[in-house]
C-alpha cells in the first residue's frame, strides 16, 4: 500500500467519524489505530490532526471500559 492509500484511508475514516456517535466511533477506533500504524511502519509522516484524532478515539474506548465497572 502506498503512502497515498494510506492518507486516503485515513482521511476517509475521519470523514466517517465527523459528527459520529459515540457507538461509531469506538466501532470505529480499530481501523484508525491501524491505518497509523501502518503509516508509521511505512516511514510516513503522519498529520498531527490524524495523531489527535486517534488519542481521542483511544481515550473514548478506554472510557467506555470503565462506564459499566461496579465500584
Amino acid at each position: 500500500m502506498t503512502a497515498q492509500d494510506l492518507f486516503s484511508e485515513a482521511e476517509q475514516l475521519e470523514q466517517k467519524l465527523d459528527g459520529a456517535c459515540l457507538d461509531t466511533r469506538l466501532a470505529l477506533q480499530p481501523s484508525v489505530s491501524k491505518v497509523l500504524d501502518r503509516m508509521r511502519a511505512s516511514g510516513v509522516n503522519i498529520p498531527s490532526r490524524l495523531r489527535r484524532l486517534d488519542a481521542a478515539l483511544c481515550e473514548d474506548a478506554i472510557e467506555a471500559r470503565f462506564d459499566n465497572m461496579p465500584v
